[in-house]
Parts: C-alpha cells; structure tokens; sequence
C-alpha cells in the first residue's frame, strides 16, 4: 500500500489546484501545500507534451529549495489541444467563448505532465486523453461561461462541471488527467520513485 510505502516520507503537492488537491486525496495520502508562483510561459519550439514537462519542471524547481530531505514534492501541468493549437486559461468571457466554440463537435486531446522531485533526483513523466465534444449551441456555451466561470482552467472548461456532463460524448483514456492529474499513472509512478 502506497500509505505504508511512503510512511517515512512527506508529500508535497506544489498546487493551488483544488481539482488536484481532491484527487491527490483520492488516493489516501496525506500530504502539504506549497505554491509555485511561476508564470507559465515556455519555449516557442516545443511541441505538445513537452510543453506540459517543461511547465510542471519549472514549477518543481521554484520549490526545490524549499525541499526538505524526506519530502517528495509533486508538481503538474495541463494543457489542452487542437490542430496543434495550445488552448491555455481563457483571458475574459469572449475568449472562453471562442474556446469552446472551437472545440465543439469535434475531439482534442488533453495532456497532463507531472514532476516528481526529492533532493536527490526527480522524474517527469506525461498522460494523454482525447475528448470528443458534441456539437455545443451558443446558448449551452453562454450558459456555462456565465455560471461556471471556467478562467482558471485550460481549454475553458472543467470536465467534472456542468459542461462535460451535457457536452461530452466520449473520452479516450484517464478522466482523472483530464480533470488535472493521471491519477492511476501517478500512483505507480510514486511507487517506482520510492522505490
């Protein structure tokens, strides 16, 4: 079990997620919150996932001082993408709007990069999913940005919310690394990284 697995060690989760935070909690460990304050900004040249990495990398090396030698800190980055277009957190209403205009009726993909870091090494690794949206009315879209507020989210939505109860019609892969964080991949991965 990961809880005896990891009972000399302490968890650290470098997010102000609250998404993330429920679906750490999911898997039974106890753990702190730290929070990178790093602008995610990335190089033009990279290609999908390794913008994910080299988000959640940047955001595990803020706290890397703060780290102590039993702790293992957990950092996380999602980004959403469509005909190469990387969908970050929308600006105001218009720019959610387009959002999710853009995604309807027709799929995406869904990348989230995890960094596992202790003093002395540290591990990134990515999950993806494909969702496929149904064709969305203006009135639905209007609907969920007014009464979801979905800013702080990549993409424009949240797939646990209103939104990806009516509008989604199917996902191939994790839900959870939709929602922020591949959970089931995470827990073998912490397991390996203990190890």
């Amino acid at each position: 079990m990961l809880v005896d697995i990891l009972k000399n060690k302490k968890i650290i989760l470098g997010s102000a997620s609250p998404r993330r935070k429920e679906l750490l909690k999911s898997l039974g460990v106890d753990f702190k919150i730290r929070v990178a304050k790093a602008e995610e900004r990335f190089p033009k040249n990279l290609q999908k996932e390794k913008i994910s990495e080299f988000l959640a990398l940047q955001k595990a090396k803020e706290l890397l001082l703060e780290l102590k030698e039993n702790e293992i800190l957990i950092t996380a980055d999602t980004i959403v993408i469509k005909d190469e277009k990387i969908l970050n957190k929308p600006k105001d209403e218009s720019e959610a709007f387009e959002m999710l205009s853009f995604l309807s009726d027709d799929v995406h993909e869904v990348i989230t990069s995890v960094c596992l870091l202790n003093t002395h090494k540290k591990e990134v690794f990515s999950s993806s999913t494909k969702v496929f949206f149904k064709n969305l009315s203006n009135t639905e879209i209007n609907f969920y940005i007014e009464n979801y507020k979905p800013f702080d989210k990549a993409g424009a939505y949240g797939i646990q919310e209103w939104i990806g109860q009516i509008g989604i019609e199917k996902i191939d892969g994790s839900y959870s690394n939709v929602v922020g964080l591949p959970i089931a991949k995470l827990y073998q991965k912490i397991i390996q990284f203990v190890s």
